[in-house]
């Protein structure tokens, strides 16, 4: 495997070079803790602007609408202010089944020049866990730090715009992905490997189109949690789906893998509900999967299923945190003894393994040693299966102790802990 420049620490050579001329990285990460970074709070503004057309193209990563939209503290209506300009987009991509759909995102034009080797490059990001409903697409959660709907009630956050200030004021253009079914109509398929994986390649695609890009200009992807389930899978779709595009570099940090191992872990913890989002999403796909839903749960069950496909994760957690699957299924045995009876269902959870195609760029993963939401067992396998096929794949792993196990904490502090060297390493492949 080749030297990876830059991950330890943005002192390396190709890195230094861009940091140095537009503010270092221990500076951005400075401001964008200060709270100015993306948020939620123009949900009402957007009007139709999240339902599809009737007829869409057919090409992946078409452009269907743009719409301009503010970030935090910015002024309506004055151009070029920092960190950058917002462009709300809906784009299409591919569902599982082959059909086009639509996705919504946002891309980011940098204020800052970029000063690395060759034109300006995109990085997707791909969120992590926001929820299941509507409310919570990380689009529409561009200009304050957090939405409070009183109606449900809900309250949506976005977190990526500590990630998105990090490449702005290096001169490199963001997109944010919404993924399929979030704001726009039908289910978010939380974690389907397709689905997600192909949401953040027709990104880049429709990114490059709205910038009046390069078609070759280089494209990377990052995500953790989720999002870093998503750009894993984008990573290893990349040649067979997306062969136009010229990826650099992918970071996937805690990527759930294989769900059937993630269910088990995820069980009892303070986002408990979130199974709730993965169920919803197969079911959406697998319609199989519905009769024996009905078998199998019990009335709190279903209505936690319900009740979460509306809900933003911080909604989730207030309402059905630490509440164990046992609790929704009728003999009382967790959801993942459930599984066991039902080749099927075994089946569907395997269609969504990460790690059985090879990446046709450099990856990147971390992963927490007592991560208490996605098991670091099954990201180190991840990385074993990508070596074996021959994949530039590295792996990190942070070794924070457990702290108050179930609460998410050991999940969420190797994210904060790891996102500058991720950046880093990102800024160090694209301006190789």
């Amino acid at each position: 495997m080749r030297k990876i420049r830059g991950f330890v620490s943005s002192r390396s050579s190709s890195v230094s070079s861009v940091v140095r001329r537009t503010g270092s990285i221990a500076v951005v990460g400075a401001v964008a803790a200060s709270g100015l970074v993306a948020g939620t709070g123009d949900a009402g503004a957007v009007g139709d602007f999240y339902r599809p057309p009737a007829r869409l193209s057919e090409a992946p990563g078409s452009v269907v609408r743009t719409q301009p939209t503010q970030l935090l503290l910015q002024i309506p209506g004055v151009r070029n202010q920092w960190p950058g300009t917002a462009t709300r987009i809906m784009y299409t991509t591919t569902r599982q089944d082959g059909k086009p759909t639509a996705v919504t995102g946002a891309v980011v034009e940098p204020t800052a020049p970029w000063h690395g080797r060759g034109p300006r490059p995109t990085v997707v990001l791909a969120p992590g866990t926001v929820g299941q409903g509507d409310q919570c697409a990380g689009s529409k959660m561009l200009s304050l730090p957090m939405s409070i709907d009183p109606t449900k009630p809900s309250l949506g956050v976005n977190y990526s715009g500590l990630e998105m200030n990090l490449f702005l004021l290096n001169g490199v253009r963001v997109v944010l992905t919404d993924y399929v079914g979030m704001g726009t109509p039908g289910i978010h398929t939380y974690v389907n490997r397709l689905e997600s994986g192909r949401a953040v390649l027709d990104a880049a695609r429709a990114a490059l189109k709205v910038a009046k890009a390069p078609k070759d200009a280089p494209v990377a992807f990052s995500g953790y949690s989720q999002g870093g389930g998503a750009t894993a899978s984008a990573a290893e779709l990349a040649s067979t789906y997306a062969s136009d595009l010229n990826v650099k570099a992918t970071y996937a940090g805690a990527p759930p893998a294989d769900l059937s191992k993630v269910i088990g872990q995820i069980d009892g913890t303070f986002i408990s509900g979130a199974i709730g989002y993965a169920i919803n999403g197969l079911v959406a796909r697998y319609p199989a999967l519905d009769p024996i839903l009905k078998k199998e749960t019990s009335a709190t069950g279903r209505r936690a299923l319900k009740d979460v496909a509306t809900q933003c994760i911080a909604d989730t957690g207030l309402t059905h945190g630490f509440q164990r699957t046992d609790q929704w299924t009728r003999n009382g045995k967790s959801l993942s003894a459930v599984i066991k009876k039902y080749p099927r269902v075994q089946k569907m959870l395997d269609d969504q393994r990460i790690g059985r195609l090879k990446p046709n760029a450099p990856v990147l993963i971390s992963t927490g040693v007592s991560d208490d939401v996605i098991p670091h067992g099954q990201v180190v396998q991840l990385y074993r299966d990508w070596k074996a096929q021959g994949a530039d794949v590295r792996l990190d792993n942070d070794f924070t102790p457990p702290i108050f196990p179930g609460l998410v904490v050991n999940h969420a502090l190797p994210m904060l802990a790891k996102m500058l060297p991720a950046t880093s390493y990102i800024l160090s492949e694209l301006n190789s």
